[in-house]
């Protein structure tokens, strides 16, 4: 799930986006609403954590410009404007969820994943493929019964071969949904990750290497 988290307070975005990458999320982080369009039109985001009163370009301007722009991304305002004028007024201009601070981190997690599973196309609650199977909700895999713990970037490589239900993913595309932008695209992380992945799941191998396409299952 890749999640950009927009808000002027530093220490509070940089708090926020070190909890979201616990949770197995790529977090990129901006302080203004004009980094924000950048980050926008460059990067195909799943959800975008928006604060309403930011420097440069308001984050209502930032709202309507990404629908503007025809992007796909959820739009989840998070602000100190709580009131039920304020809400209404987020919703109207295109926000898809509004949550006001103060809040429970548990509580954003549940919404930005929620507004993420409406971002993609829908797919089953549980993945499987034989007797693997993955719960993205609880955050669980197992195989013939038996729990894997995996790392939160393990998961996500799974999660994101499940996915897409037999077809080849590209290690650019896991690249783009797995990591952040500080991650160099020229890295060996991405055939780190399915190494040790393919390690955890044992016998017999599941993932296919498709020469010059990338991994399947």
């Amino acid at each position: 799930m890749r999640v950009l988290v927009v808000d002027d307070h530093e220490e509070l975005a940089e708090t926020v986006a070190a909890g979201l990458r616990r949770e197995g999320m790529a977090v990129d982080v901006v302080f203004d609403g004009a980094q924000a369009l950048l980050r926008t039109w460059d990067n195909g985001y799943d959800v975008v954590v928006l604060d309403r009163d930011l420097p440069v370009v308001h984050g209502d301007d930032v709202c309507r410009r990404m629908i503007e722009q025809g992007t796909h991304s959820r739009v989840l305002m998070l602000t100190a404007a709580g009131t039920i004028e304020n809400r209404v007024q987020g919703l109207s201009m295109g926000a898809d969820d509004y949550l006001p601070k103060p809040f429970a981190f548990a509580e954003l997690v549940a919404r930005i994943r929620a507004l993420a599973r409406r971002a993609q196309p829908p797919v089953p609650p549980v993945l499987t493929h034989g007797d693997l199977h993955l719960d993205p909700a609880l955050r669980t895999v197992t195989r013939a019964g038996r729990r894997l713990l995996l790392s939160p970037k393990e998961f996500t490589v799974l999660e994101l071969l499940l996915s897409a239900r037999g077809a080849v993913v590209s290690p650019e595309r896991l690249l783009e949904r797995g990591w952040d932008e500080a991650t160099d695209p020229f890295t060996q992380t991405v055939k780190v990750t399915v190494s040790r992945l393919r390690q955890k799941l044992g016998d017999p191998p599941v993932i296919e290497t498709v020469p010059r396409g990338g991994y399947r299952i």
